[in-house]
């Protein structure tokens, strides 16, 4: 330990506000909408692709409602892509009136507020999808799929158009929710057939899927932000949800948080367990970039076809318990009218619901990966855990749970309860378990803690917001393929930012939080009188000159700061008095912008009584 925490008097300086570095005071991580849990619901895509109807999605509407879903929390029917019929040269959305026919007016200007009327009705809400471009991903890449838009105007996408459509969409139609594609914004070019052909205008791409650093990231950002605005204005009362769908593309793991309410992850999901392990993927080392009010997406679920039908049972437990421990949205993604009761079964599983909807908000974290046994544990807000044992492989495996992983003692018993079957066992340390192909054993934990008088910061990533990660050039997650996600050096839980145990100089932290320097982050305070940790450069870093300064401010006031540390440098110790601070922000500042070379370690952070 270099020494105790210099304790800052009120009057020094700090910052200018032009200082991304720089306390705010205030959690920045959106808040907007209706998204205090993760949205539940269905959507129309994984079972009829543009092939949809009226008729079609208020069965399944009406099978929410009798089978008891709507009461366990499944509200949103989304139609997705097939709704349109074009937009009127005026500039007005046309709906497609032969498959949704309550959409008929007088005068031809159609209006879906009779099908949303009768979706509130029944208790339910209603959500629409566009594009952020002029056209959308079915016109590029499904030219032979029914409903698509038709006449000379073709452009049905937000591009030009948000305001007017947002003010429609929820104003006029009284829609709750909206998924927004991107394809728009990266499939039209001039280089694409579609706009050789004669048929759909030109709009310069500024979204890459292959290399995220040729995507105009703020450009992208604005025109999300631009819904946003829309949203508080035509939404007032604040019942809306924005979904962007742009498949972790254009950065969007670092923004996406604080603009919408749902973000997604990966590309599209489909019915193969390859598929599923790719999306999940992209969302389980992201734990400290989803929060109440802002989720991270892997997608649909894809429960009801291919590896999760009825006769795959255990993928399909496995996809529902997955995306239920990392707090991702539940939007059935099949044909109701046609779902056997084994599947409704794994729907209306209330125990993993309650820990989807657990109002603490906290994503698991991965606490072990041994071969293709992967562990991961979540906080729940009356501090039990819940904690899933998955098995990636299609051989059978053992596994192997200790107490630690819980953070637990492992001197003391363990209660688990198994969320599927409700039967629990206890034991002391660790106890093994022999997994199927693909199967995920999931329970819900209790045990004595190994932190006795308060909670590690990584236990709580629902409370943490990694304002500024540090990340100055964005790469995609080398671990996942296809390349899309640009996920790659963001803060982690436990980890480093490259996924490496924690270690300043020669001390390991097995808790903690690994974030790059030049980097803030935002905890709320959830009642604790003290926070303390060690502060110090990951003995990663590749770069042993630049020294780093830990800050500790408290509402905006500086309350704790480190000596100038470098790789090699022993970690040192900080703690403050938390004692009616609502937000603390810990800044990591270095000189220079290689902050890739320069990942630091805030050690052991954690509240205290």
């Amino acid at each position: 330990m270099i020494g105790l925490a210099l304790i800052l008097a009120p009057g020094i300086a700090q910052a200018q506000p032009a200082d991304p570095l720089a306390p705010t005071g205030r959690w920045t991580a959106n808040t907007d909408g209706q998204a205090a849990t993760p949205p539940m619901g269905w959507n129309s895509w994984n079972a009829f692709f543009t092939d949809m109807d009226e008729e079609k999605v208020l069965a399944s509407a009406q099978k929410i409602v009798s089978s008891g879903l709507a009461a366990k929390g499944y509200r949103y029917i989304n139609l997705d892509e097939g709704w349109w019929e074009k937009r009127r040269e005026d500039g007005r959305m046309l709906v497609r009136t032969e498959k949704f026919p309550s959409a008929r007016t007088d005068d031809g200007s159609t209006s879906f507020r009779p099908f949303t009327d009768r979706l509130h009705a029944m208790g339910l809400k209603a959500g629409l999808y566009s594009d952020l471009g002029r056209n959308t991903c079915a016109q590029a890449y499904m030219p032979d799929e029914p409903n698509l838009p038709r006449g000379n105007v073709r452009e049905v996408g937000l591009y030009g158009h948000i305001d007017r459509d947002i003010g429609l969409y929820f104003g006029e139609w009284g829609f709750d929710y909206i998924k927004i594609d991107g394809c728009g914004l990266r499939a039209y070019g001039p280089d694409s057939a579609l706009v050789k052909s004669g048929r759909y205008r030109e709009l310069d791409p500024i979204l890459d899927l292959r290399d995220v650093n040729k995507s105009d990231i703020p450009a992208v950002r604005d025109l999300f932000e631009q819904v946003k605005v829309a949203l508080a204005r035509h939404a007032s009362d604040g019942d809306y949800l924005l979904s962007l769908c742009i498949w972790g593309s254009a950065n969007v793991r670092s923004w996406g948080k604080d603009v919408g309410n749902i973000s997604r992850t990966s590309d599209d999901i489909a019915p193969r367990w390859d598929a599923l392990l790719t999306n999940f993927d992209t969302a389980a080392t992201r734990a400290l970039y989803a929060h109440p009010g802002s989720w991270n997406d892997p997608d649909m679920l894809f429960i009801g076809k291919g590896d999760f039908d009825e006769n795959h049972l255990v993928e399909a437990q496995s996809h529902f318990a997955l995306w239920a421990m990392l707090n991702a949205p539940l939007l059935i993604g099949t044909d109701l009218r046609k779902t056997p009761p084994l599947l409704m079964d794994v729907f209306g599983n209330d125990r993993l619901i309650a820990i989807n909807q657990d109002k603490g908000g906290h994503q698991a974290v991965v606490a072990d990966r041994q071969g293709d046994i992967q562990t991961l544990v979540k906080t729940l807000a009356n501090g039990d855990k819940a904690v899933a044992i998955l098995n990636r492989g299609s051989t059978p495996q053992d596994a192997t749970l200790n107490a630690a992983q819980l953070k637990f003692r492992n001197d003391a018993p363990v209660r688990l309860v198994d969320l599927w079957k409700g039967t629990a066992v206890d034991f002391t340390g660790e106890r093994s378990f022999r997994l199927a192909p693909h199967q995920t054993l999931v329970f819900r934990a209790k045990g004595a803690r190994s932190l006795t008088d308060g909670m590690y910061l990584s236990e709580l990533p629902g409370v943490v917001n990694p304002a500024v990660d540090g990340v100055v050039r964005p790469k995609p997650d080398p671990t996942i393929d296809p390349p899309i996600y640009a996920g790659w050096d963001g803060a982690q839980a436990d980890r480093t930012p490259y996924g490496r145990g924690l270690q300043v100089a020669g001390r390991h932290f097995v808790n903690g939080i690994g974030i790059l320097s030049n980097s803030r982050l935002e905890v709320k305070n959830q009642h604790y009188r003290r926070l303390t940790v060690s502060v110090g450069v990951d003995n990663s870093a590749t770069d042993a000159k630049r020294p780093v300064t830990f800050v500790i401010y408290g509402d905006g006031r500086p309350l704790a700061r480190s000596a100038a540390l470098r790789r090699g440098d022993a970690a040192q110790d900080l703690a403050v008095n938390t004692s009616g601070v609502k937000l603390l922000e810990l800044v990591a500042r270095s000189e220079g912008t290689d902050n890739e070379a320069l990942p630091v370690t805030w050690g052991d952070a954690a509240f205290r009584r």
